[in-house]
């Protein structure tokens, strides 16, 4: 297995999913910009609606997840019959699961918005409201498009997953420009832009996979639809402890992003703008993290152990050099970064201040917190990974930012302290469990 993942051959995948991420993050910050033409409340309004559907989502993210360890291993194992029905099984799964998310979501959207957030001013509100119709109606596309990536993540190959990214990417910022610039929909236009890229996004792969695309995995049959138990099972038994800790992650999230109302719509801009500028500084990490769930899993289907230590130990280098750089420039020239969004003055000055507490904390927790326990679940280690991620959360990021942010008064620069706690606190966690070696020997795949 170490001669399969030879240096080219890692970089072969790795380059492609660092792409694709800056492709994301890239397109994602040229929104913000152009949202932020429309007006602060929009950007404070899609910003809100961003973090609730990060949390509808997990469901099928974690799937996602559990998916593409159960095929990695297949795969590892040379077993190309099985991994072909696990694909079918997680399409199935995650279609499924985001068709009852999106019911959800349609019906109860300004309820949920209420219940996360509180009392927001009305046009926040509303912008919130329409951008979580629409997006909410993609979520199946979504869903569908991450499960086709993830497997073919899964055998190694994430040129492709580059080459739709760039696509779809271009498709949602041109459609984006046309429809908020020429069309004037504002928050409407760019929710409608998203939806479009979504759903072909989703056809795309989804008629890669069915024509043979993703080999060494072979999807037969895929609408004849047949849900097989014991391959449901191995999914879940990854992907249920990994949707608990997301799901238990953006629950947190929003509870320290509940914070921020009562300081006002500069605290919501300032942090939408720097959360946007952040992303930046760990695209390479998401990439690193992506790859450590193919190549354990495929090591550890082989039964070969040394070869997974050896690998997580290259790419978590490479992780933490890539990432420290990024962050470093943006600390550099924060001043420069922050002023390409159409921000008041005070909203520019707290998201300066967020920026260089977020980018001093991840380097050195990140890649710790973030990357590396996709080593431990590709090994079938996310039930320890569950239980680490949800004591750091509350007894870290929730509590501290709270007492910081009020009780010692240093207002919304309290929620971002404590996450940067919380990158420290759990980052250190995983990296014992890693040495201990105590990942070794746990069960995925249970015929």
């Amino acid at each position: 297995m170490m001669e399969k993942w030879n240096s080219r051959a890692l970089l072969r995948m790795l380059l492609p999913l660092i792409v694709e991420q800056a492709l994301a993050v890239t397109m994602g910050a040229a929104d913000t910009v152009m949202m932020s033409s429309v007006g602060e409340y929009a950007v404070s309004g899609v910003n809100i609606v961003d973090n609730i559907n990060n949390l509808l989502i997990i469901a099928f993210a974690a799937m996602c997840t559990g998916g593409a360890v159960v095929t990695s291993q297949y795969i590892g194992r040379k077993d190309n019959k099985n991994a072909g029905l696990a694909a079918k099984q997680l399409i199935y799964a995650v279609t499924l699961i985001s068709l009852i998310i999106m019911t959800l979501a349609l019906l109860l959207r300004r309820p949920i918005i209420r219940l996360l957030y509180g009392r927001l001013a009305p046009d926040v509100m509303e912008a919130a409201a329409v951008y979580f119709l629409v997006t909410a109606l993609s979520y199946p596309f979504l869903a569908i498009y991450n499960a086709d990536a993830a497997l073919f993540r899964s055998v190694g190959n994430s040129v492709v997953t580059m080459r739709i990214a760039i696509l779809v990417n271009v498709i949602n910022v041109a459609g984006n420009a046309f429809l908020i610039f020429v069309c004037h929909l504002g928050v409407l236009g760019a929710a409608i832009s998203t939806f479009t890229s979504r759903f072909i996004a989703a056809l795309i792969t989804l008629i890669l996979l069915v024509r043979g695309h993703g080999r060494p995995l072979v999807i037969h049959g895929l609408f004849k639809v047949r849900f097989i138990r014991s391959m449901l099972r191995n999914i879940l038994n990854v992907g249920i402890p990994s949707g608990l800790e997301s799901s238990m992650f953006q629950i947190g999230r929003l509870l320290t992003q509940r914070i921020l109302p009562a300081f006002g719509t500069v605290a919501i801009a300032a942090n939408a703008i720097a959360s946007v500028i952040n992303s930046f500084s760990f695209m390479t990490g998401t990439a690193y993290g992506m790859a450590l769930l193919t190549v354990v899993g495929q090591c550890v289907g082989a039964g070969d152990y040394e070869a997974a230590k050896k690998q997580t130990s290259r790419i978590m280098k490479l992780a933490y050099g890539t990432m420290g750089v990024i962050s470093g420039l943006i600390v550099i020239f924060t001043e420069q970064v922050v002023g390409l969004f159409n921000l008041s003055g005070e909203a520019h000055d707290l998201a300066r201040i967020f920026l260089r507490i977020h980018c001093v904390s991840m380097i050195f927790g990140w890649p710790m917190s973030f990357a590396l326990p996709n080593a431990l679940r590709a090994a079938g280690d996310a039930r320890y990974v569950m239980v680490v991620a949800a004591i750091s959360m509350w007894t870290i990021r929730v509590s501290a930012a709270y007492i910081l942010s009020f009780w010692v008064g240093l207002g919304p620069v309290g929620v971002w302290l404590a996450m940067g706690g919380d990158f420290i606190g759990r980052g250190v966690s995983y990296f014992v469990r890693w040495k201990s070696g105590r990942w070794m020997g746990q069960k995925v795949i249970r015929d």
